[in-house]
Formats: structure tokens, C-alpha cells, sequence
């Protein structure tokens, strides 16, 4: 089963410095038929104006990935972490038993990125952070693993969870399948270009919720840029 969630169809809030669009219920929004998907908590789209950002809050009990698409985010934290993450390059955040950080655009252009949480196994543990580049050259016509909670994905930023997080990039008739399995759940977002799930269309920022489907099959419908969650 593919659910098309459109863009439009997404919850949201705008406070001026942060344009947000949620794929789950989150905030303010609430939509008890998108409260989560298996492990996968939040997908957030989020746009932050030149010079603003979070500023330093607590988390606990979440991975927190994040990918920026354009621009750059800079992040800090109790643990003394600090770093700048920018286009194509991914971040996470293991909140463990507890953390306080802050996420800003300290840049001359507005910043876009998807934030996405995944319950974690177990709850506790030593919070930490990590970064790292994914080109996207290396990610032409096949999915890299970027963050997982698999001991195989020795490339990828660890989480805690069991999970993984995909990326693509895919030109206009590519194909690539997954084998995500009938019992495990995918969440599918372009975020850039168009492309067919199985039969369903999914535009740019459209998400696709992924259930009972043991093979995904993806084919470019144009040039397109692809993120997937795959989760228990």
C-alpha cells in the first residue's frame, strides 16, 4: 500500500523566520491518522530565514537526522559539539538520556532542510553527534545508506535505532528497486524532481507512507532527489 500525503495536504506553521510543513502530527498540528509511522516520528520540511534558528533547547529519547537540501545549518550543544552541516551533507543527533543544543542559519540565504526523528530501541544512553558529507555524484541511480541502526552500514552515521535512512539521486527513466519487506514500514520523499512508487506518482516534497510492500520499485519520472526512511 502507497498513501500519497500531497504538500499541500501537510500540516504547518509560520513564524515568519521558520516556514515548517509536517508530514506528522507535530506542535501545534495534529492528525491522528499521521501521529507516526512505525519507528519513524517526525518529518519535518523546513525552511529558516538568513540568521535565525533554533535556539538552545532539550531533546531526549530521539534520533534526529537531518538533512540539509540547500544552504547550511550550524549546530552546538552541551556536549561541546559544534558544527556546520550544508547542502548534501547529513547531521544526527542521538538525544539519549538527554541534551540541549542549537540549530541557526548563519547564512546570507534561507536555509532548507528535512528534520526527521526515529524512536530509538531503547530508551537512555550517552547523547553524541556526528556529521558527514554524501556527495550527491555518489548517490547517481542507487540508494546510500546515510544514517542506520545496522552494524553492516559501516559508512553511514550510526543510530539507534533500527533503521536506515536513504538517499538517491535519480535521472529522468532511472529505475532502482529496494527490498524493504512486507513487515517493516518506508516513508518516501522527493526533494527535488517526481517519481513513481509502485504505481503512484509522488511529486517534489509530496511524501509517500509505505506499508506491506516487500519491494519498492522507483522509477524517475524527471531528474529527481530522494530521501527514504525504512523502519521497523
Amino acid at each position: 500500500m502507497i498513501e500519497r500525503r500531497p504538500f499541500n495536504s501537510l500540516g504547518g506553521a509560520d513564524h515568519g523566520w521558520l516556514k515548517a510543513k509536517h508530514h506528522f502530527s507535530f506542535a501545534e498540528y495534529f492528525d491522528p491518522a499521521r501521529v507516526h509511522l512505525g519507528a519513524l516520528r517526525v518529518w519535518n520540511d523546513d525552511e529558516i530565514a538568513p540568521e535565525t534558528g533554533f535556539p538552545a533547547h532539550p531533546h531526549a529519547n530521539m534520533e534526529i537526522i537531518t538533512y540539509v537540501r540547500k544552504g547550511a545549518i550550524t549546530h552546538q550543544d552541551s556536549l561541546g559539539n559544534k558544527g556546520r552541516t550544508e547542502a548534501g551533507d547529513v547531521q544526527v543527533m542521538s538525544a539519549g538520556s538527554g541534551i540541549r543544543h542549537s540549530e541557526y542559519n548563519l547564512e546570507q540565504e534561507p536555509t532548507t532542510l528535512f528534520q526527521i526523528w526515529i524512536m530509538p530501541t531503547k530508551d537512555g544512553g550517552q547523547p553524541s553527534w556526528g556529521a558527514k558529507p554524501f556527495p550527491k555524484d555518489d548517490r547517481s541511480g542507487r540508494f546510500v545508506t546515510l544514517a542506520s541502526g545496522f552494524a553492516e552500514d559501516t559508512d553511514a552515521l550510526p543510530i539507534r535505532s533500527d533503521a536506515r535512512v536513504l538517499g538517491a539521486t535519480l535521472k529522468a527513466g532511472e529505475t532502482i528497486d529496494y527490498a524493504i519487506g512486507a513487515a517493516r514500514k518506508g516513508y518516501l520523499v522527493p526533494a527535488a524532481g517526481a517519481v513513481d512508487v509502485n504505481g503512484t506518482r509522488i511529486n517534489a516534497l509530496d511524501g509517500a507512507a509505505i506499508e506491506e510492500e516487500a519491494n519498492v520499485r522507483i522509477t524517475a519520472l524527471e531528474d529527481s532527489e530522494i530521501v527514504m526512511v525504512d523502519a521497523a
